[in-house]
């Protein structure tokens, strides 16, 4: 029971991650015909405010990889964010357990 219990809550988080992906509607281009990014961040919005402010400004380098699109940019953001959290708890659980351990050993031996 257990493993298909896992398997179906599995199964409804790559859902959950899929269909709004999915159902999204591409929102029409603005007044100068430019595509809009539906999941645009920060940095494409800082990047377009420096265009503004200074027209010459070259970038100091090239990025290794571009994605395909803001979507891809924001599910890789997403990825490494929660591969981030999973090694901090991973690392606080096992630090917590080292510790749990530890006192029970030096109460195990005062006694």
């Amino acid at each position: 029971m257990k493993r298909h219990q896992n398997l179906i809550m599995l199964i409804a988080v790559v859902l959950l991650a899929i269909f709004p992906l999915w159902l999204v509607q591409k929102p029409a281009p603005d007044a100068n015909g430019k595509a809009v990014e539906i999941f645009a961040g920060a940095d494409d919005k800082a990047k377009d405010l420096i265009g503004e402010i200074s027209p010459d400004y070259q970038q100091w380098f090239e990025p290794l990889i571009e994605p395909a699109s803001g979507e891809i940019a924001s599910l890789l953001f997403a990825l490494q964010a929660a591969l981030g959290a999973g090694f901090i708890g991973y690392y606080l659980g096992v630090s917590v357990g080292r510790e749990k351990s530890r006192r029970e050993l030096i109460e195990g031996n005062t006694r």
